[in-house]
Formats: structure tokens, sequence, C-alpha cells
């Protein structure tokens, strides 16, 4: 006689399920089973939009910060582009440079952080972590250089960056590129061919093309599933049309795949770094700006960038005074997070926690 089982709806959190932040699933299972998913928001929610309506422009970087914050850089970047084209900024040349630079830096530290997490959660307790927080804390070294912050740095400015680079960064920066080929081949040597690596990931929470376009989601959960698309390339802001690097990109779209192409990312963005070190001219680091801002009543602008989780951007509108009228922003974790449904319904308890960290959201960027 066949044995019945009866469905289970159980909660999931609100912990730190593999993430960055306070998540909540309510899953429902049939024996070891997703059967339906259903995750739940707002345990983070900190107002930051509304917030922005009443502080200037400058001001308003302390908040980018706190978003993604294993992204600050990028969070910077996004929200400066946003302003100098609500203003007509121009950037200085060395600002730009240092811009992409740091950019980069934070990319490698992000994924890094999503690769040591991803092989936590697999049950690889400890070592390869480990070995990408080594790596990691040399960037952290260097931000902390750059601007006496490591994660909540407030690097960038409209029109530029906040300070130039103090003379012992280039050695340190100098000694990292140096050191990281050596440390990425290590981490791919224990990991990428790594027989449970390979069982418990291969062909596991497969997400269609078709599934991720019709989604709208971007960054290496997109391109996990064979689409080299990247705004880089394909809206190139910043100095980024200069720079020779390739976008990586999966082949079945599985947990494997996106877990896959950070690591290869991490290989692009040192090449970015390495040639903007040896790029890099004198000069202005930052336009002569008024510390208050006032943009043109009526004035609107969208600033995106390719943040390490994808496409982050943000909206202003200017009512003429100075703090914007309304700042709107696009945060890919949450984005990303419309497809969960779709990757873990059908697989089991053991891959839905590795499968939320494969797709490497932050819900300070969800919620807000």
């Amino acid at each position: 006689m066949p044995i019945k089982t009866k469905p289970m709806t159980i909660n999931i959190g609100p912990q730190h399920p593999s993430t960055h932040g306070v998540l909540r699933l309510r899953v429902t299972f049939d024996g070891e089973l997703v059967v339906d998913v259903e995750p739940i928001f707002g345990y983070l929610h900190r107002g930051s939009e509304k917030l922005a309506e009443e502080r200037n422009y400058v001001q308003i970087l302390t908040l980018t910060d706190r978003l993604d914050y294993t992204a600050s850089m990028t969070n910077n970047q996004a929200y400066c582009l946003a302003v100098e084209k609500l203003m007509g900024i121009t950037v200085p040349e060395r600002g730009l440079y240092l811009r992409v630079l740091a950019a980069e830096l934070q990319r490698m530290a992000s994924h890094l952080i999503a690769i040591g997490f991803f092989l936590q959660d697999l049950g690889a307790l400890g070592t390869p972590l480990m070995y990408c927080f080594k790596f990691r804390e040399k960037i952290l070294d260097l931000f902390e250089m750059l601007c006496g912050a490591r994660i909540t740095v407030s690097y960038m400015r409209p029109g530029g960056v906040f300070a130039d680079t103090p003379a012992e960064f280039w050695p340190a920066l100098r000694s990292l590129i140096d050191e990281a080929p050596a440390l990425i081949n290590d981490l791919e040597k224990l990991l990428i061919s790594n027989e449970i690596i390979l069982v418990r990931t291969r062909n596991v929470a497969i997400l269609p093309l078709s599934t991720a376009i019709s989604h709208s989601v971007s960054g290496p959960t997109l391109r996990g599933s064979g689409i080299p698309w990247d705004w880089r390339k394909a809206d190139p802001y910043d100095i980024y049309d200069r720079m020779d690097f390739d976008v990586p990109v999966g082949e079945t779209g599985d947990n494997y795949d996106r877990f896959k192409l950070r690591v290869e990312e991490v290989k692009q963005s040192l090449r970015i770094v390495t040639q903007c070190m040896n790029e890099i001219p004198k000069g202005l680091i930052r336009t002569p700006l008024p510390f208050i801002l006032r943009p043109p009543k009526g004035a609107e602008a969208y600033g995106r960038v390719e943040s390490p989780k994808g496409e982050l951007a943000f909206y202003l509108i200017s009512d003429g005074s100075i703090a914007p009228y309304r700042c709107k922003i696009r945060s890919p974790s949450l984005i990303n997070l419309t497809v969960l449904k779709e990757l873990l319904v059908g697989w089991k308890l053991a891959d839905m926690i590795v499968t939320l960290g494969s797709i490497d959201i932050n819900m300070g960027e969800v919620d807000r």
C-alpha cells in the first residue's frame, strides 16, 4: 500500500538563510519536495527612498551605501550618474578612472562573498569561505586607504570621487594584482571540479532563458542562463567603453553556472583594474561644485550601472529644491527574487538554500 503524504507549510526565516539581511520564505512541502514558495519581504525596510526626499543631493550618498552593503561602491556610482545627468555635470578623466577601478574592486569583493557563502551552504564549512575572505580582506584594505572606510564607503561624489589615492595605495594595488591569479587558481583547483559541488549543483534549479527575460532578471543570474547581457557593454558608462574585458555566460542556467560565472567575473574585473592602474591620467579627481546642489525644476534622470547583482538604477525627479522630489531605486536583488518560485518548486529542501545562495540577493536593497 503506497504511503500517502499530506502537504505541510512551514516558515523558513525570518533570519539569514543564505543571504545578507532578513528574509522569510513560506514554503509548502510534500515530503521533502518543494511544491510552493512565497517570499515575504519588508523586515529590513528603512525607508531609504522617502528619506532621500529630506536630504540634499550629497547627503543621500550615505543612504546608498546601506542598500547592498556588500557593494557600496557601485551603489555610489549609480546614484552619482543619476545626479550628473540631472545637472549636466561632467567628470574629469582621473575621476572616471578611479570610479571604475573602485567599482571593479567592489565587484570582486562582492562576488567573493557570494562564492564563499554559496559553498558554506553546500556544507563546505570554513575552508573555502576563508580562502575567499583572505582575498577580500586585501580589497577592503585598499578601500580603507582610499576613503577611511571598508564597507559603507561613500567614496564617490557627483562630479567625481571624494579623495585622490594616497602614496601607499598603488604599491598595495600592484601587490594585489600580482597575487590575485594564484589566489583565484587555488580557488578553482579547490572548487570548480569538486565532485560534491558538481553533483549538488549541476542541472539543479535551471532557470530557462525565456523565464529570466520575462521576469527582467539581470546580472550573473541572467548571464548564467546563456545571454551575454551586461550594461558595461550594452550601454557603457564612465570609461567602460575603453576597457577590454569579456562577459562570461553559463550554458544551462543551473546553480553551477551561476556559481562558476562569478569566479570568471572576478578574473574579468581583475583585467579592468589592471588596465585602470596602467592607464590612469594625472589631473583633477572631481569637478568643483557647491556642496548644496539645486537641479532645475522638472528635471529628471535615470542613472544605471551593472552592479555585482545586476542592473541597479536610481530615478531622480527635481522640483528645483536642494532635495529630490522623488528618488526611486531599481534593485536587482528584488527583481531577481521574482524567479524564486520557478527555481525552487520540484526540488528538495536540501537544494533550496543552495539555490537561494546561487542568486546572491541582499535584503538591504530589496526592502530599502
